[in-house]
């Protein structure tokens, strides 16, 4: 810690700065506990959409692997026609001040032959298997997304918030109240020097 003036003034300095500190060191433990009881809740359910999707996409790729062994490559392509836009709206919500993206309602991916425009004949079961893996796989990753959304950002204000309360408890905090003992003690030499020198100055006139 640097040497600081030894003043009244700095003492003062320093205890206010110390309250804010405290203060925000208080406000940051708030903060972490909100952000614990958020995102708690939602690690499970997370964990879950992982072991579903690696589920989903083994079935998918599986059934993709069939439908190539039977209608080659051009076969399987032709199926992905006619192409379609999937629009999905993005909420913002807020927790103590983080953002926290959440995906809207979902669209429904799954369609029959006849969305898709393919001939249940040519198509064969094969490709239509494959086509409804695809699109359970692709929906359950927007799922996913949902919730991989909110525990990102979740999970990176809470680290973000742990390190700012580590470092206004174990460094700034102690800085500070070792700076306040310094100041109060050579406050107190001070007096206690000057108390002695006036003390001396009596003795002298009264001899």
């Amino acid at each position: 810690m640097s040497r600081v003036a030894p003043t009244r003034a700095e003492l003062l300095r320093s205890r206010r700065l110390l309250t804010r500190v405290e203060r925000g060191a208080g406000l940051l433990r708030r903060k972490r506990e909100a952000l614990v009881r958020q995102l708690f809740p939602l690690a499970g359910p997370a964990a879950e959409a992982r072991r579903v999707i690696a589920a989903s996409a083994s079935a998918a790729y599986q059934a993709e692997l069939a439908a190539l062994a039977i209608h080659d490559e051009g076969g399987v392509d032709a199926t992905g026609w006619p192409a379609r836009e999937l629009a999905v709206e993005i909420e913002v919500a807020r927790v103590w001040g983080v953002v926290v993206p959440r995906l809207g309602e979902l669209p429904r991916l799954d369609r029959g032959l006849a969305a898709r425009a393919t001939a249940p004949v040519p198509t064969g079961p094969a490709l239509f298997e494959a086509a409804n893996r695809f699109e359970r796989f692709a929906a359950d990753l927007l799922a996913a997304t949902a919730r991989e959304l909110e525990v990102r950002s979740l999970g990176q204000a809470l680290s973000r918030t742990s390190r700012q309360l580590h470092t206004l408890e174990q460094r700034v905090a102690p800085d500070l109240r070792d700076r306040v003992a310094q100041v109060a003690r050579s406050l107190d030499e001070r007096e206690r020097e000057e108390h002695t020198r006036l003390r001396q100055l009596r003795r002298r006139r009264r001899a």
